[in-house]
């Protein structure tokens, strides 16, 4: 007899493990209107699907690769406390995740990806416009997140934390489904996207940090696997080519370019959520990390 059912969100339910109480508890609450919502049932099977993902192995080393991971140890520092960046690739397209790990230690951050369902089915991600008035990257796109501090037991509790203080986001309105291989960025900070789902989006009211954050939009999921409103640019790095892509989106007769780390981190997601590549080449670099790795090395 469990008679506090009703009052467990679809959300709250999905912490059980078992599937098939999971179906018998959807049926025994069938006068529920939040569970049989055709809605709502759609980010349950979302969220189910998502936690069974698992990230793609490092690639392995060459003969050269070996001895150009021969670096001294280097503390990393990222010039601003949040994610923002021109460049940033998946960890595990690099040879910095097969390194020893003693000899590489990177600063770690996390970002959210929250995603909500929009008004005609579609999913959505969160995003912000940073400050005009920053001194570093203003008016540029952003994830919500930011570095891990002291008091924060998971890359989860980093993300939805930065959430709050940057765009109000209440962490209890959040289902933090799946996090991400993690992304270097161009100052090799280590980010882990984190994957939450907002299941009733009118429970959230944006409050942007003003001294931070100049407006909180959202954008079309699927918007990062399809080759309109895109371009690319091709850059180098140690004799290695690669993309970097720019998606251009407007709402509300306001314009945004999404593009860097934010939009090799959107690609990747939308890839994992709807499980298909991109309908363009990503061209990630088979990068050499140097011998030397301090605090002024970037990919650029």
């Amino acid at each position: 007899m469990l008679p506090s059912i009703r009052r467990l969100s679809i959300f709250s339910i999905s912490s059980f493990q078992s599937p098939i109480s999971l179906r018998k508890l959807i049926i025994m609450d069938s006068s529920s209107s939040s569970l049989v919502d055709k809605s709502s049932q759609k980010l349950f099977a979302l969220a189910q699907q998502l936690r069974l993902y698992k990230p793609p192995p490092p690639s392995p080393f060459g003969d050269d690769d070996e001895a150009d991971a021969d670096f001294e140890e280097q503390k990393l520092e990222e010039r601003v406390g949040k994610v923002v960046s021109q460049l940033g690739f998946q960890e595990s397209v690099t040879p910095v995740s097969v390194v020893q790990k003693e000899r590489f230690k990177p600063k770690r951050a996390a970002v959210l990806i929250c995603l909500f369902e929009g008004v005609d089915g579609e999913l959505r991600v969160i995003l912000t416009k940073r400050s005009s008035k920053l001194s570093t990257h203003s008016g540029e796109v952003a994830l919500p997140g930011g570095k891990a501090e002291e008091g924060d037991a998971s890359d989860a509790d980093t993300a939805t934390r930065e959430a709050k203080e940057e765009i109000g986001l209440d962490p209890s309105l959040v289902n933090v489904v799946t996090c991400l291989e993690p992304f270097l960025s161009k100052h090799l900070l280590r980010v882990i996207p984190v994957i939450g789902i907002l299941s009733n989006k009118k429970e959230f009211n944006p409050t942007p940090n003003v001294s931070e954050v100049e407006a909180v939009f959202d954008v079309p999921l699927e918007m990062f696997l399809k080759d309109e409103n895109r371009k690319s640019e091709e850059r180098e790095w140690m004799g290695e080519k690669y993309l970097i892509h720019m998606f251009n989106y407007e709402m509300d007769d306001k314009k945004y370019l999404i593009w860097g780390l934010t939009a090799g981190i959107l690609i990747r997601a939308a890839s994992v959520v709807y499980q298909r590549p991109p309908a363009f080449l990503e061209q990630n670099p088979k990068f050499k990390l140097p011998k030397v790795v301090d605090k002024n090395t970037t990919m650029s």
